[in-house]
């Protein structure tokens, strides 16, 4: 079961904010005038020691400021993600470390996801981070339809509304003894690689996308699950547009690298 950070962070951040208002509205004027009062009584001055804020207290107000920045920067404005799988290779490789804009296709409440203002919508070509119907975790795909489009795949080719989408043959990987072959596509204004299997074979599919809802592959698209084989992404399972990787890391011990930094596309 995965953790909930989003749920963590709000959580924390309602309790640490909690503690420093009480701090500030009740419980600093009742230390001060306890501590008066058992000045005058006992006659003598109170040391630092002895009228300090309570430990709690202190770690509470020095923790709040920090997990509410973090929160409004990873709730509204960009969250890192790790690539797990290759499901979007070539785009995207294992041990990637990605930053997703969770303001482009609109502003979110954190945790309900309840979306307040709606800004963009997503694009056919753009690679979106959601959640899908099948799986509580979050997912990175490719849009390839949305609403109203009639999607088909025939001969590993996508065609939307009946036209055919380019695809240009790169290359063979490995070059001597092929086990994929790579593709540049284009979907709208959005050119990027794909990888397509040399074996694996593929039927011919069709889905109309409804209102409110978009269909979505993987640029490994012989080695992806993704709208093919467990639906639709439904608009409120969005989580934000992936624009660029900021870190790499392979698997395992190993050093990270940023000489592999780039914008996706």
């Amino acid at each position: 079961m995965s953790i909930d950070f989003p749920l963590i962070l709000v959580a924390a951040t309602a309790v640490t904010g909690f503690i420093w208002l009480f701090e500030v509205f009740y419980l600093r004027s009742r230390r001060i005038s306890a501590q008066k009062a058992d000045t005058e009584q006992k006659n003598y001055v109170k040391s630092d020691s002895e009228s300090k804020q309570p430990v709690l207290v202190e770690y509470a107000i020095s923790f709040f400021p920090v997990l509410a920045i973090v929160l409004v920067f990873r709730s509204f404005l960009f969250e890192p993600f790790q690539i797990p799988s290759g499901s979007m290779i070539p785009t995207l490789q294992v041990g990637d470390f990605i930053l997703v804009n969770k303001h482009h296709y609109g502003i979110r409440l954190p945790v309900l996801g309840t979306k307040v203002f709606d800004l963009e919508k997503p694009k056919n070509g753009e690679v979106m981070v959601f959640i899908p119907p099948h799986r509580d975790d979050y997912f990175i795909k490719r849009v390839v339809g949305i609403p109203g489009d009639r999607v088909r795949y025939q001969d590993k080719i996508i065609y939307i509304n009946g036209k055919k989408q380019t695809q240009t043959f790169v290359a063979q990987v490995p070059a001597e003894f092929p086990e994929a072959l790579r593709y540049r596509e284009k979907l709208g204004e959005i050119e990027h690689m794909i990888q397509r299997d040399t074996f694996k074979q593929t039927r011919i599919d069709e889905w109309l996308v409804p209102e409110g809802f978009y269909f979505v592959l993987g640029d490994n698209r012989d080695q992806s699950s993704d709208s093919r084989y467990w639906g639709l992404v439904s608009e409120e399972d969005i989580v934000g547009k992936a624009i660029l990787v900021w870190m790499h890391k392979n698997p395992g011990i190993s050093f990270p690298t940023f000489s592999e930094n780039r914008l996706i596309r």
